[in-house]
């Protein structure tokens, strides 16, 4: 590291500095941070850029704390914040680019562009009277046209299948809500289904609002899903946790340094505190996911299945810099109501800490979870007395392993290529009348709509046209994920991202597993839980 890794008192100890010897060699820092860019200023052979040099140290000081404290630029805080605050302000559609152009995926319910008539399948062509076709056309690109404040303007020209013009609109701009729930319905009779993707500021509105639709539905048991939720605000988590337990029990709680233990408990307002839970896990469920699995493990409230999760128990607190600017600095750790501290270690450096995941591959804990190995150090017990252990994420009830079997170099050759975006792309682009005509509600297309070989013929001569080269013992390992990933893909784009998941859900073993797990009375009673 260089001299640059020092100067982040500058910013943030002015503020919380001690008294006495430790205030003056704060100060002293300061001083010769300040010194060194006065000797830049007015000695260095080339103009430089000042503030670049500061925001450089700044993220090389923080990288020598923790992997999690972050520095994030005025320009860059609004962006990062829209998907905790819940939503952004734009025109409101899901695209995706495809063959340079911009491809309207779904118009989101209510927001501007579905209320003006622009379809699923439309392309925006012009936008501002700019062409905006061709390689240029990034998502950044996109974003930075289409975003913009309420109650602003953006124009628009757009080619609509079937009609000969491109057809203009005028899009007033307007806040448009960002979904942290992907799918939520009845897996099976009886057995609710929800995928949280992340923990925002809407979260819980939209687990409630989802609840009340499943208990409408005659819900007893639920799959939480939380694979590859890296997380978001622990208030949310602590409230979703809250909706599982009954009484006054503890959740989380936290301490730092110089921040003294603050304890999060549950409430008797619980929307689900009776019936089954299975929560799934992976090695990307991170942080807030972390805050809810343990706290149900810990509590014996619910079966934790999955694989040993990210190990991220670190709470980041924004410190506002002079300039609007932030850091999100680490100032305390959580515990799960045992004790447990997630957070795994960071002892070797940033990048070995993130090596972690292929680490684990190495060591076979993908595979087998008798390959994980935790000192009785870190074992601690649930309210039950069942041990658990601390020290590196949550480590679930039921191990599931990693099936690696279907993702062969010729599927990971096809997603690369893009092949079944374009594929479908394509198709329903050509067939989306014929497609709502005959399939007019998602229940009849996902019962009599099949991936027939016909259909695989034409998939198949577009992968070889796109360089991905047949080889017939892959295929046969990864014909059935390609099958499924299409229709689904397809029921994407008729109707929405729930209808691709019911699709995409049977073929997944894991949730199967997971439904194999709620029906097994067996498991729950074995584990003193309720059922």
């Amino acid at each position: 590291m260089g001299w640059y890794t020092f100067p982040l008192v500058i910013f943030i100890l002015l503020s919380v500095a001690g008294s006495g010897q430790n205030n003056k060699q704060d100060l002293s820092g300061l001083r010769k941070y300040s010194a060194l860019l006065q000797m830049i200023k007015f000695a260095y052979v080339d103009t430089v850029n000042e503030p670049k040099l500061v925001e450089k140290a700044i993220v090389e000081t923080l990288k020598e704390l923790d992997p999690h404290s972050m520095y994030i630029s005025k320009k860059d805080l609004k962006r990062a914040n829209e998907e905790l605050v819940g939503n952004f302000e734009g025109i409101g559609v899901q695209f995706e680019i495809f063959r340079d152009t911009i491809n309207i995926v779904h118009p989101i319910p209510g927001g501007p562009s579905e209320r003006l008539g622009i379809l699923s399948g439309d392309k925006i062509i012009k936008i501002e009277a700019e062409n905006v076709t061709g390689k240029k056309v990034t998502n950044q690109f996109v974003f930075d046209r289409l975003r913009g404040k309420k109650g602003t303007k953006v124009n628009v020209s757009i080619f609509r299948s079937g009609k000969k013009e491109l057809i203009d609109f005028a899009i007033v701009r307007d806040k448009i809500p960002i979904n942290s729930i992907d799918a939520s319905y009845m897996i099976e009779p009886g057995i609710g289904y929800i995928n949280l993707t992340r923990f925002s500021s809407t979260s819980m509105n939209e687990f409630t609002e989802a609840m009340v639709k499943l208990k409408s539905q005659g819900i007893q048991s639920l799959i939480l899903d939380l694979r590859n939720n890296g997380g978001g605000y622990m208030n949310t988590a602590i409230e979703l946790a809250d909706q599982f337990l009954e009484g006054r029990k503890l959740i989380v709680y936290t301490k730092g340094r110089m921040s003294p233990r603050e304890d999060y408990y549950s409430t008797d307002k619980g929307i689900f505190e009776k019936g089954k839970l299975v929560i799934m896990i992976n090695e990307n469920s991170a942080s807030a996911s972390e805050i809810v699995s343990g706290a149900i493990q810990d509590l014996d409230r619910g079966i934790i299945v999955g694989r040993r999760s990210f190990g991220k128990g670190l709470v980041q607190r924004p410190f506002q810099l002079p300039d609007s600017s932030e850091v999100r600095l680490t100032t305390a750790r959580y515990y799960t109501p045992s004790g447990r501290c997630i957070q795994k270690s960071y002892s070797e450096g940033i990048d070995k800490y993130y090596e972690d995941y292929s680490t684990r591959f190495k060591h076979g804990e993908m595979e087998n979870s008798d390959s994980i190995k935790f000192p009785d150090s870190l074992k601690f017990r649930t309210s039950k007395g069942r041990i658990v252990y601390g020290g590196g994420g949550i480590m679930p009830d039921v191990f599931f392993p990693l099936d690696t079997t279907p993702f062969t170099d010729y599927f990971l050759n096809i997603r690369r290529k893009n092949v079944i975006n374009m594929f479908v792309g394509d198709y329903v682009d050509k067939s989306r009348k014929d497609l709502q005509k005959q399939y007019p509600d998602f229940d009849l297309f996902d019962k009599k709509f099949i991936v027939d070989d016909t259909f695989m013929k034409d998939f198949l001569s577009l992968a070889e046209k796109q360089g991905v080269k047949m080889n017939e013992k892959e295929y046969g390992l990864s014909e059935t994920l390609i099958r499924s990933q299409i229709k689904s893909l397809i029921a994407q784009k008729l109707w929405d991202v729930n209808a691709s998941f019911m699709i995409i859900n049977r073929e997944d073993h894991e949730v199967q597993k997971a439904i194999g797990v709620i029906k097994d009375d067996a498991v729950f009673d074995k584990m003193g839980l309720q059922r």
